[in-house]
């Protein structure tokens, strides 16, 4: 590398990121160590301090190689810190820094009482970013944040949060297009009012149901992870849906025009079937249908899925490409009525794959029906993929449902595939 011009190797090592490399490098020669305030992005790993001695601290040490640093634009940082240690390395690159990703292992509240801004204020001094990514916060009060004009993308993961915490939150970030909040705790009202945010994904952990407002025009993708109460009325330009509770129960949907909507995912342990068919129903235009929910019912009761008629299910949603269902949604299109109105111009336009998860041989003659009608009116029809999942039954019924599954996909080999 001597012979290398001065130029090419700045910009060589200005690519490093590693911490523990630009450590090393500083000590290779004084032209490396010139080198060394034009890197762009560091990175210090979790474990990177584990042996220190002499009384030296990862807050000093952090300290001296950011502070080395002319114009940082990222900061990523998962060892251990404290919230003054925090406070001075960005007042060295706050103005310049565009990312800054922390693991702030702070949901139990290491600073109260101290005296000195918390890590999540500390964030404040770093006003230009564009992209904030924090680990394991504790927000229970409203973070004394200043206006984020330039933030587009907020990821929160693993945090203890209050309602209003949240929306005070998002008013100091009013321009995001991506806004991503898995693990959190504590939670049970919550509004999202966001002109630009075009990416949404909530993760929310509440045992008795969490109930979510979302105003977000320009939304085109949105992942809900337990909520019971979901409401999301400028939907114009959403194209990728996915709704779960798996721990809980939705018990309402309420959504605008869905025009755009291209995939619906919807899944759980028990979804209310007026949420169930309501979404069904806005879905009208869908290309990609995943159902995956075992029961319904209003209350505590555990209830079956009412018959659906399976050719007016088709007639409804003629776009559907991919259609992958669980058992309880098969069982419904498997009742004795459900071919009731087949006439002779009926098909199934743009149908290319199905997975289907049966988990019963209960109602076996229809089933084999209702797959038989599937590659008979799937005109397109490329790929169906039959899983049989921990299939329970102690009568000799399960067997013969199995061997009939097996001679109908010998009858349709080039379609038909058994998991």
């Amino acid at each position: 590398m001597d012979a290398l011009p001065e130029g090419v190797v700045q910009y060589i090592l200005a690519t490093i990121s590693n911490a523990k490399d630009v450590a090393s490098c500083n000590c290779v020669s004084k032209k490396w160590k010139d080198s060394m305030p034009y890197i762009r992005s560091l990175y210090f790993s979790r474990s990177i301090f584990d042996n220190l001695k002499n009384g030296q601290t990862s807050d000093n040490i952090v300290r001296q190689i950011v502070s080395s640093v002319e114009k940082l634009e990222e900061l990523i940082v998962y060892c251990p810190f404290t919230s003054a240690g925090l406070g001075s390395w960005l007042l060295f690159v706050g103005s310049s820094l565009k990312n800054l990703e922390l693991r702030m292992d702070n949901l139990v509240d290491q600073d109260s009482g101290s005296g000195n801004p918390t890590k999540i204020e500390c964030v404040q001094v770093a006003r230009n970013l564009e992209s904030l990514r924090l680990w394991g916060v504790l927000m229970v009060q409203a973070p004394k944040w200043d206006m984020f004009s330039k933030l587009k993308t907020l990821e929160i993961v693993g945090a203890k949060m209050d309602d209003v915490a949240l929306g005070e939150a998002l008013k100091a970030t009013p321009n995001l297009t991506r806004l991503v909040l898995l693990g959190l705790e504590g939670l049970r009202i919550v509004w999202i009012e966001l002109q630009h945010l075009e990416h949404c994904n909530l993760d929310f952990s509440s045992s008795g149901g969490c109930s979510l407002t979302l105003t977000a025009p320009k939304i085109e993708y949105l992942e809900v992870q337990g909520c019971s109460w979901i409401r999301v009325q400028k939907t114009n330009c959403l194209k990728n849906l996915s709704i779960a509770n798996n721990a809980g129960r939705v018990y309402m949907v309420d959504f605008g025009k869905l025009v755009a909507l291209e995939s619906l995912s919807v899944r759980g342990v028990q979804w209310c079937w007026d949420a169930i068919s309501k979404m069904l129903q806005l879905a009208g235009e869908v290309k990609h249908l995943y159902m995956k929910v075992e029961f319904t019912g209003d209350f505590e009761a555990l209830l079956p899925f009412p018959e659906i008629d399976l050719v007016d299910f088709f007639k409804s949603h003629p776009k559907l490409k991919t259609f992958e269902i669980h058992g309880a949604m098969f069982a419904a299109l498997c009742q004795k009525n459900s071919l009731k109105n087949v006439d002779s111009d009926f098909m199934i336009p743009c149908l290319e794959e199905v997975v289907i998860t049966v988990r019963s041989p209960l109602n076996a003659e229809q089933k084999m029906n209702t797959l038989e009608s599937l590659v008979k009116f799937g005109t397109k029809l490329k790929k169906m993929k039959i899983r049989i999942l921990r299939m329970k039954s102690s009568h000799s019924c399960a067997d013969d449902f199995f061997e009939e599954i097996c001679r109908f996909r010998y009858m349709n080999q080039k379609l038909v595939s058994i998991e």
